[in-house]
């Protein structure tokens, strides 16, 4: 038997941020394009912006820069902010474990 659970971020009772919206900003970083992060997570461009224009309006940063085609051909870029609330909730997720396991453990 071992302890499960799910952590993210609320703004009043509405979920602003949790693992999926953190992988899609990990695969915009690694792919360049919220299109082929989308798609790599088995996600709909629609879904994926409006996860990032959510995450925006929510909590009052800008996570990505985005860049047009053209000749250089585009893409979008994940911001300082963007890296900062990605380190902050994977410290958050790591010290949640910890605390979820000892309290586990204590218990069972």
């Amino acid at each position: 038997m071992r302890a499960a659970w799910k952590v993210w971020l609320v703004n009043g009772n509405r979920k602003v941020f949790g693992k999926g919206p953190k992988d899609l900003l990990v695969n915009i970083e690694k792919y360049g394009s919220i299109n082929r992060a989308a798609d790599e997570m088995n996600m709909s461009y629609s879904k994926a912006l409006k996860l990032m224009n959510t995450i925006e309006k929510e909590m009052g940063i800008v996570v990505l820069e985005r860049h047009t085609g053209g000749n250089s051909g585009g893409g979008s870029y994940l911001t300082e902010d963007a890296k900062e609330l990605i380190s902050k909730f994977e410290q958050y997720e790591e010290e949640s474990e910890k605390a979820i396991v000892d309290i586990f453990n204590k218990i069972f």
